[in-house]
């Protein structure tokens, strides 16, 4: 899954990008309000972190922006403290209200809670045959048997489970894997596909990853031939 950092202080935004990477997320980071708005126009995000005392805007107004086109969940994330900026907040269409300064586990673990609401359109347990993923958890299992997967073949296979049946293009998969500022090299997804297939099938997993030749990967379906 990825997740949008807005914050304009480096050290807290480093703290939190190195944590959410450390929990399976990929991050993308935005210092300012504008900057924020053209990231959410060019990518779709799973749940936004949003810091309200921005240099060129009130992180408050950013809401109705950010939310524009679809119901992405988010998080303040701010040091202002008082009864009446946590009700704005919240009041303000706000998920999850939190204070600074805040211990990173505490934060990931709202993140996940986040993710796993009713209102979530995507289940937290996803399977496919004797293959299950529990995407709060980031683990995986083949007939109950724990895979060991690093952070992008979980990517990777999340969003091929949630394909099931249809073909997950190239631009999908580096879109889920990769930060915009991460460097992206021509074999890079390929090389995770290709690791997450040979764990597979160290585990005996019937399901095979598919390619299709220049458009990307899928996941058959039981039924599927």
């Amino acid at each position: 899954m990825r997740i949008l950092l807005i914050e304009d202080h480096p050290p807290l935004a480093e703290a939190v990008g190195d944590a959410l990477h450390r929990a399976g997320f990929a991050v993308d980071h935005a210092a300012s309000a504008d900057t924020a708005r053209e990231m959410a126009r060019a990518a779709s995000y799973a749940l936004m972190i949003l810091d309200l005392g921005l240099p060129d805007a009130d992180g408050l107004t950013l809401l109705p922006v950010l939310r524009a086109g679809g119901r992405v969940p988010v998080i303040v994330l701010t040091a202002r403290d008082r009864l009446s900026d946590r009700l704005a907040g919240l009041d303000g269409g706000a998920d999850d209200y939190v204070v600074k300064p805040v211990e990173m586990p505490e934060l990931v673990a709202r993140c996940r809670a986040v993710l796993r609401r009713p209102g979530d359109r995507s289940p937290s347990l996803l399977s496919l045959g004797p293959l299950e993923l529990d995407t709060a958890t980031r683990s995986a299992s083949v007939q109950g048997r724990p895979l060991r997967l690093g952070r992008r073949e979980v990517t990777v296979l999340e969003h091929l489970m949630r394909a099931a049946g249809r073909v997950a293009p190239r631009r999908a998969l580096e879109d889920a894997v990769y930060g915009f500022d991460e460097e992206v090299g021509p074999n890079a997804i390929e090389a995770s596909v290709s690791r997450l297939r040979r764990a597979l099938d160290a585990a005996g997993c019937p399901t095979p990853i598919v390619t299709v030749r220049g458009l990307g990967w899928m996941l058959p379906r039981g039924e599927d031939p």
